[in-house]
């Protein structure tokens, strides 16, 4: 056998910026000859890093040249395939791979199979599948074959576990074995396993024959077993070669065998990860690399060539020192300054991730004033890269997130998880209106008079949600006069809404891009996210037809929602030439002069560890799979990669929206390695631009609001309730009266006061109506509740309440019915003429008293006005009612009114429920108004009030009363809070202003 070749392992240190580096090698080792580089053949690990090293190929050409060919290995974590070279036709005896998209539903099925109903349903069943499939693809990357897990030492270690671990791994295990039997049956292998075959049959072809032309592995770091064999062969090729990124040459032989034993055990029959390993180390994961290729690091050579953006040769020798595993990290005491020194390396703590966005985007301005200057923010955190991306838009600055976006977050995206919601939640009203006022619906010429139409429609369904379905909102469209659009629009969505508790999910999908079609014509489909949207449809609705996956409608939303997350929408190009948005895997092997490291707090940079929730951490060591805490090694190796541009921005904040947060592990080693040098590391100059960008200039606080409308505003009609709100407080009269303003309902509003009080009056009204039946108020009550869709949680709480004061009432009604009380009119309007202003309102109920006279009642759900507040003129709707009756005001009545009640379903003194309370003062109460003078003095009340504001020219004074209890439905228009606290006794409630009459006809000094 001949003796293998001395394999070509390089090594491109950190500092020197790994794209440019490795172009500048290559293009004077590869550019003679005819065709030039164009003869070598490129291995990079994703597309992402082709459009990198092809950028870096630009930049130094300068003009133009034949770029090499490259080839994608496929990153797993990108979901991306393995590029032509790699998969040729030659490959035929490799099976095909089974669809992802299909394997995912059929797992389902076969979890289903296994577990019965334990197994669960819809959403939560697809979940477990997705996360079984993880797991199989996790364990083939690895090369670890099914019967592996049944070897003696593996039962060995479930046999030891908690029963819910054993548990889970018998499901695993019987569901896997489901899966293989339909792999065999349908002659497929899964895509993992396909792909460890395809490198191993691309290293025995090369082995066997190398090829013609040079081959280089370019920052290909995946250490799966196959991948590091096709490795091994590409380095030992006479024109081949690897280069790997940022692996530590330097580093101390004792440290590097600190590490652990990364995969190389000492004795065969231990596993390959020990429990000591330091797996969260940066170079962990390229030392599994090396022993799994058979290279010992003392074999990997020097890059010697540097990029454009090459930082100072010191910078590796201090990210070396900064990541020493936790015993080699005692050097820090002793270490020299020179050799911890991060010149260029600043250090940014925000307070909060909105002010940390907005330094970051100053940062990024100001690096753009340098010409040709390149800026890169790396941050694994979506929501601080589109902050800062909105940010940049402030100066025109149109800046990509490569990452790209989750499918959800897109518009297209959202639109389609709007329409599932409508259909999940029955047509509620908030996920209707959102669907409605999309972007996207209604889209084309007859969009203005849509957007109008669903805005009409939004403010007739505010309050609590009406019926199930679209059938009762018909009755809301009918009110906003809206029958005819709603009619249309509710054909469109009617298939939605005839589905059976079951349906193939295949079906759903169809149905529901049917639907947004109709909604959105051809714009559903169009931009990246409508291209990304109309491929995962197609895909899912075609695994789920041969799958013959099943679903109940009302989980489609859910299902769709964590199967979009997993799609990202990448934008194409055309950002900012100099600007770059990067997640953690699409900034590997990138660069620029300005690097800035946003997000570095625990759980984002470092993610939090996820364990497998099948296999125990136990089992996976044995198996010879890296454990959870790998991936903390990963993003350690990023951020080592980061740090070896020229300058370089560490950026986090104290806090994000949830609480308080802890500085990442990384940004913790870099202030405890500096000591004494971190003052001088520390940023301050763009949070302090921060913080002043948007402080605008001080503003006095405002005053209170006193407005003096004209002589023809200030003549409105006046209600029986707006009385009190213009003598309590004279603004909210004018905000509502003179403005026209009104305060809405939040959609699918809890039930408020007013709601109920609505009910309640409805109720007593239909009793009243129906002749006031013995016995019949409780059941008309039942009917109310069930028609206006009161919320069974609601029903439950307020019932017994509202059923027991309703008897109450209904054994006064009748008794005084029996002593000769009649019942003139419920729920009646009417209105008067008073100082040539009119005046009108409602009469809850109107009664003919034995003596002829009559008696105003007023219902309340609540406690009724006090007879003080009564006294003092703030509660005059039962005085305004008896001066309308009296004048004639409400059709077919006469008469003197002598009773004035409220009737309250408040719990009385004695306990029970429901009580009557007349505000006049008579036998022992100590305020109210006397009997004989409750009209003549609401008529004194009214004449003051409409003397001062409505014939007056007196100012609509916000709060006059400020210890009296008021409605806060303008507090935010009067700026309340600005001025409030500077309020003294004066015009508080019980205190007259100077110069007005108080209730007893004195005027106050």
């Amino acid at each position: 056998m001949p003796e293998r070749a001395r394999p070509k392992v390089y090594s491109i240190a950190a500092h020197r910026g790994f794209a440019d580096a490795l172009v500048a090698g290559l293009v004077p080792r590869y550019s003679q000859g005819e065709l030039g580089l164009a003869r070598l053949t490129l291995l990079l690990p994703s597309r992402r890093t082709v459009r990198t090293v092809t950028e870096a190929f630009v930049r130094h050409s300068g003009t133009g040249m034949l770029l090499p060919r490259m080839v994608v290995v496929g990153d797993l974590d990108l979901d991306e395939t393995l590029g032509p070279l790699l998969d040729p036709l030659g490959a035929a005896d490799i099976a095909p791979a089974a669809d992802p998209t299909r394997r995912w539903l059929r797992l389902a099925h076969h979890l289903r199979v296994v577990e019965g109903d334990a197994a669960g349903k819809g959403a939560a069943l697809l979940r477990r599948a997705w996360e079984i499939g993880r797991t199989m693809d996790r364990l083939m990357a690895e090369g670890i074959a099914p019967i592996d897990l049944l070897s003696d030492r593996v039962i060995g270690i479930v046999g030891e576990m908690a029963g819910h671990w054993t548990d889970n791994t018998r499901t695993f295990l019987m569901v896997q074995q489901h899966w293989i039997a339909e792999l065999a049956g349908r002659g497929e292998i899964d895509a993992p396993e396909r792909r460890n075959l395809l490198f191993d049959h691309a290293a025995a072809r090369w082995r066997e024959s190398p090829p013609l032309y040079p081959v280089v592995a370019a920052g290909v770091t995946g250490a799966s077993p196959s991948l590091a064999r096709l490795l091994r062969v590409v380095s030992e090729m006479e024109q081949g070669s690897v280069v790997l990124p940022d692996l530590d040459l330097s580093l101390d032989p004792q440290v590097w065998d600190e590490l652990g034993t990364a995969g190389d055990p000492a004795q065969h029959d231990d596993p390959p990860f020990a429990r000591a390993d330091a797996v969260t180390h940066p170079q962990y994961h390229l030392k599994l690399l090396l022993n799994r290729m058979g290279i010992a690091r003392s074999e990997v050579q020097h890059w010697h060539r540097s990029g454009l953006a090459a930082a100072p040769p010191e910078r590796s020798r201090a990210i070396s020192n900064l990541f020493l595993p936790p015993r080699a990290s005692a050097a820090w005491v002793d270490l020299p300054a020179e050799h911890r020194r991060l010149s260029g390396v600043r250090l940014m703590e925000s307070t909060h991730p909105g002010e940390e966005a907005q330094a970051i985007a100053i940062l990024i301005r100001e690096a753009l004033e340098t010409p040709e200057r390149r800026v890169a923010l790396v941050a694994p955190d979506r929501g601080l890269a589109a902050r800062v991306v909105a940010h940049l838009e402030r100066w025109g600055i149109e800046a990509d997130d490569t990452a790209g976006r989750p499918l959800p977050q897109t518009a297209a995206g959202r639109l389609m998880l709007l329409l599932a919601e409508v259909v999940a939640e029955q047509a509620a009203p908030v996920p209707l209106v959102a669907l409605l006022v999309h972007p996207l619906a209604g889209a084309g010429e007859g969009r203005a008079r849509w957007l109008e139409n669903a805005r009409r429609l939004d403010l007739a369904l505010r309050g609590p949600r009406p019926g199930v379905g679209l059938t009762p909102i018909e009755a809301r469209a009918e009110t906003a006069k809206l029958g005819e659009w709603w009619r249309g629009l509710a054909a469109m969505l009617a298939p939605l809404f005839t589905l059976a508790e079951t349906e193939p999910l295949e079906t759903l999908l169809g149905l529901l891009a049917e639907v947004a079609e109709k909604l959105c014509g051809d714009m559903i489909w169009s931009g990246p996210d409508g291209r990304a949207l109309s491929a995962f449809v197609e895909e899912l609705r075609v695994a789920a037809g041969a799958a013959g996956t099943l679903l109940d409608p009302r989980e489609l939303h859910a299902v769709l929602r964590d199967a979009m997350d997993r799609v990202s929408v990448r934008p194409p190009w055309g950002g900012h030439p100099r600007v770059a948005i990067y997640g953690l895997l699409e900034a590997r092997m990138s660069r620029a002069d300005l690097v800035v490291c946003g997000g570095l707090v625990e759980g984002v940079w470092p993610a939090s560890p996820a364990q497998d929730s099948l296999l125990p951490p136990a089992v996976l060591r044995a198996l010879g799979v890296p454990g959870a805490d790998f991936r903390i090694g990963l993003a350690a190796h990023d951020l080592a990669a980061a740090l070896g541009a020229p300058e370089v921005v560490l950026s986090w904040a104290q806090r994000d929206e949830g609480g308080p947060v802890i500085p990442s592990r990384f940004v913790l080693r870099v202030r405890a390695m500096l000591g004494d040098q971190l003052e001088r590391h520390v940023e301050r100059g763009a949070l302090r631009l921060a913080r002043l960008i948007d402080d605008a200039a001080s503003v006095p606080p405002h005053p209170r609001p006193q407005p003096m409308p004209s002589p023809e505003q200030r003549r409105v009609d006046l209600s029986v309730t707006g009385l009190d709100r213009l003598r309590g407080d004279p603004y909210q009269f004018y905000a509502s009266a003179i403005l026209g303003l009104r305060s809405i309902d939040g959609l699918d509003a809890e039930p408020s006061a007013a709601w109920k009080g609505e009910v309640a009056h409805l109720i007593m009204e239909r009793w009243h109506r129906a002749g006031e039946p013995e016995a019949g108020l409780r059941a008309i009550a039942q009917e109310v509740l069930t028609e206006q869709n009161a919320h069974p949680l609601m029903r439950a709480l307020w019932w017994p309440r509202l059923s027991a004061a309703l008897q109450t009432f209904e054994r006064s009604i009748l008794a005084a019915k029996g002593r000769g009380r009649e019942v003139l009119a419920v729920e009646a309007w009417g209105d008067m003429r008073h100082r040539d202003v009119r005046i009108h309102g409602r009469a809850d109920r109107l009664d003919r008293r034995e003596d002829g006279s009559l008696a105003v009642v007023d219902y309340k759900t609540g406690q009724p006005p006090t007879g003080r507040r009564v006294q003092e003129g703030f509660a005059l709707q039962l005085g305004l009612v008896g001066l309308i009756a009296e004048a004639g005001g409400f059709e077919g009545i006469d008469g003197k009114a002598s009773a004035f009640e409220y009737w309250s379903m408040a719990k009385a003194k004695d306990g029970t429920m429901g009580y009557e309370f007349e505000p006049v003062l008579e036998g022992r109460k100590k305020s109210g108004i006397p009997r004989e003078d409750f009209l003549p003095e609401t008529q004194r009340y009214l004449d003051d009030a409409l003397d001062r504001w409505i014939l007056g020219e007196e100012a609509f004074t916000a709060r006059l009363n400020p210890e009296l209890g008021s409605y806060a439905d303008y507090d935010q228009l009067m700026r309340l809070d600005e001025w409030i606290t500077s309020l003294g006794g004066s015009g508080a409630h019980g205190e007259p202003e100077p110069g007005r009459p108080n209730p007893s006809g004195e005027t106050a000094a």
